[in-house]
């Protein structure tokens, strides 16, 4: 069985591209990265740039994917991911635009799916940004844009129960504007949370961005989102724990 969707609003080469699953897994492009279970391809058309992510079942050690099981009980990362971008767009999250997207299933069990969402033009991930050593990072008032708005949808996304999972300076990109605009990307590991386990997950989100920031920003810039992300003009007590578990959460592991 397999099930597909693609923008009606498409332009005509990319509506034909991207008509199916089919279609998408026939396409030839730049390869962009590649896993055993999933490639990413950079295509072109109708003078537009889109990036299609194909993924494959579970191939492997037939412990790890619980003797076909997992395929069948769990949400293929594919799908996560489709749906992640959908809620990011849902909580006020800018994020790239999902042009298509579909899975093959056979007997209940995953056998292959891709989304494709379209490039966001001139754009590059903060992780590029530190490596380069951009200037904008000197910039207090560049920092201050993008770190408002940093905050403002982590917190978004952890006041739905909702936790990145992998919440890093390389998932989020920047454009050239004045002001800047920030945009998340890639979340197949998203995933919702409660109590206990929600507040762990927060940590780790918040400790991974501060992983680099640590070493880019200075200490009052990195006080300044933690106090934007939960809204209030100083720390209390109970901020001070959740930071020293932020400051500890990579320890011994960098």
């Amino acid at each position: 069985m397999s099930s597909w969707w693609g923008d009606p609003a498409l332009p005509p080469e990319a509506g034909r591209a991207f008509t199916s699953l089919q279609a998408v897994f026939a396409l030839e492009g730049e390869l962009i990265a590649r896993s055993p279970l999933s490639s990413v391809l950079r295509v072109t058309l109708d003078g537009r740039r889109y990036y299609v992510k194909r993924y494959v079942g579970d191939r492997g050690n037939p412990l790890r994917n619980w003797f076909g099981l997992r395929s069948r009980l769990l949400k293929p990362p594919v799908q996560k991911e489709w749906e992640n971008l959908q809620a990011f767009q849902g909580w006020g999250i800018p994020t790239a635009r999902l042009v298509a997207y579909g899975q093959e299933r056979s007997g209940g069990r995953f056998v292959r799916g891709a989304l494709i969402t379209e490039e966001l033009a001139d754009t590059v991930d903060m992780a590029q940004m530190a490596r380069e050593g951009d200037p904008r990072l000197k910039d207090g008032g560049w920092v201050a844009a993008v770190s408002r708005q940093l905050a403002q949808a982590t917190r978004a996304m952890h006041a739905a129960g909702f936790a990145h999972n992998d919440l890093k300076w390389r998932n989020l990109l920047i454009d050239r504007n004045d002001p800047p605009h920030l945009y998340f990307i890639d979340c197949p590991a998203g995933s919702y949370w409660w109590g206990p386990f929600l507040a762990y997950r927060k940590i780790k989100d918040l400790a991974c961005l501060d992983k680099v920031a640590k070493y880019q920003l200075s200490r009052p810039q990195r006080l300044r989102f933690y106090l934007d992300y939960v809204q209030r003009r100083r720390l209390t007590a109970a901020d001070r724990k959740v930071v020293g578990k932020v400051l500890k959460f990579f320890a011994g592991r960098e």
